[in-house]
């Protein structure tokens, strides 16, 4: 008599992962970190290349800068540039404009910037005041600034500063302003305001409480606001060369002094923009950590 055997039967079970799907991810994160290079690469190409041709430019012969196809690199490197620029031109008073003027407009806009933000970060204002100022200060940015060139340039006239370093520095601190009370706004409200409520209770004023609880949580802050700020009084142009003419001179006015009518001297053009350059960068390195934190600074909430 013939026995049948039973089979047993199993319930269905889950596949495994194929060699196909193990491939195409592997082939997935490559192309996905390939096209991350590449965006870098083309982003550093942009920032650094016109640096690099700046840089070659100001050691060339008016041969080698002015031929065509231009070149990057060269064969013969001259100095020539830097030396007519040191001699001819009174290149230190210059450069001491540009850094007083800099360095006073940043100090009041910051200054007086962070007092305002604070202001209005903490203030509760009634009728939405508090926006509505800010929203005023932010509007101040928004119109390109020759439209007031001309009753600009009459009113520091009528003040006797035209051609003074005082033109500059009250012109870079109230363009600098909406920009210092938009950035230290967002900074001083996130700060927790329980500690000035404990400070409060100390009995300390809301100068105190500024002062000694505010400005120190807020030094990463300040240091990114002050650095932004230096950036644009250092590389301002427009007013800078409405409201000089010899004393008052800064670098960016002096460099535009090359274009002539008998051509342009990319040599020492290029020269004075190494060194204008120069201070910015070494600075901007010098306090990179400062600029990073910031600028993240309230970025990521708990």
């Amino acid at each position: 008599m013939a026995t049948s055997i039973a089979t047993p039967t199993t319930g269905p079970t889950r596949p495994a992962p194929t060699r196909r799907r193990k491939s195409r991810g592997r082939w997935s994160g490559l192309v996905w970190a390939a096209l991350r290079w590449a965006i870098l690469a083309v982003a550093l190409a942009v920032v650094l290349v016109p640096f690099l041709w700046l840089v070659s430019t100001s050691f060339k012969h008016e041969v080698d800068y002015l031929a065509y196809p231009p070149r990057l690199l060269v064969d013969n490197w001259t100095l020539d540039g830097y030396r007519v620029l040191f001699s001819r031109n009174n290149l230190g008073h210059f450069f001491m404009n540009s850094v007083v003027v800099t360095l006073a407009s940043t100090v009041l806009a910051v200054g007086l910037g962070s007092l305002a933000a604070y202001s209005l970060a903490r203030a509760r204002l009634p009728f939405r005041l508090n926006g509505i100022l800010a929203f005023w200060m932010l509007l101040t940015r928004m119109y390109p600034a020759i439209a007031t060139a001309i009753p600009y340039f009459l009113i520091i006239r009528d003040l006797k500063l035209l051609d003074t370093r005082w033109a500059l520095i009250v012109t870079y601190t109230a363009f600098n302003l909406p920009f210092v009370v938009w950035l230290m706004i967002g900074f001083f409200e996130e700060l927790p305001a329980e500690l000035e409520r404990a400070a409060m209770m100390d009995g300390c004023s809301a100068w105190q409480r500024f002062t000694r609880i505010v400005l120190p949580l807020s030094g990463p802050a300040l240091v990114a606001t002050a650095i932004l700020s230096a950036i644009l009084a250092w590389n301002e142009f427009l007013f800078a060369v409405m409201l000089t003419r010899i004393q008052a001179k800064t670098l960016p006015v002096v460099m535009a002094g090359f274009i002539t009518d008998k051509g342009m001297l990319w040599d020492q053009m290029t020269a004075l923009g190494v060194i204008t350059v120069l201070p910015v960068l070494v600075f901007a390195i010098a306090v990179q950590r400062y600029l990073v934190r910031g600028l993240t600074l309230g970025a990521v909430k708990e």
